[in-house]
């Protein structure tokens, strides 16, 4: 893994979790990991109720747009972390793979929506002491 690793956040829509995760690890990797997020199906814009739960959490999603997944992002990134999206990314030997499986916040409201998100900070928390040298947040 390079010294600044690049993470791809992989879902569906790339709406929802995948946008989630890639606020958190920007907030809490800062400048020391590249974050990338694309959906194998991307919707026209972020959900809504994922912009307002990441905003309790003082993280702005809002400005972000969801992308297609492309071969480049995925042979670009050093950990692929895909969310529910099934056969869709493409595998690339020498890089790290992991599929979290977390509900889909779509059609949810918040109080079903933040129990997601906490489960999700938790995982990014985790990555990054796993990818990042001094293995903490920032």
């Amino acid at each position: 893994m390079s010294e600044k690793p690049t993470v791809l956040f992989v879902c569906v829509h790339n709406a929802g979790r995948s946008q989630m995760a890639a606020g958190y690890l920007r907030a809490l990797g800062g400048d020391r990991v590249e974050v990338l997020s694309a959906g194998s199906a991307p919707k026209d814009e972020i959900n809504p109720v994922a912009v307002a739960a990441m905003a309790e959490e003082g993280i702005d999603i809002a400005g972000n747009s969801p992308k297609v997944l492309t071969v480049e992002a995925v042979r670009e990134s050093d950990v692929v972390i895909t969310m529910g999206c099934g056969d869709a990314c493409p595998i690339f030997p020498g890089k790290r793979y992991e599929d979290w499986e977390l509900d889909d916040p779509a059609g949810q409201g918040i109080d079903a929506v933040r129990p997601i998100r906490d489960d999700i900070r938790r995982r990014i928390e985790t990555l990054l002491t796993e990818i990042l040298p001094d293995g903490r947040a920032a």
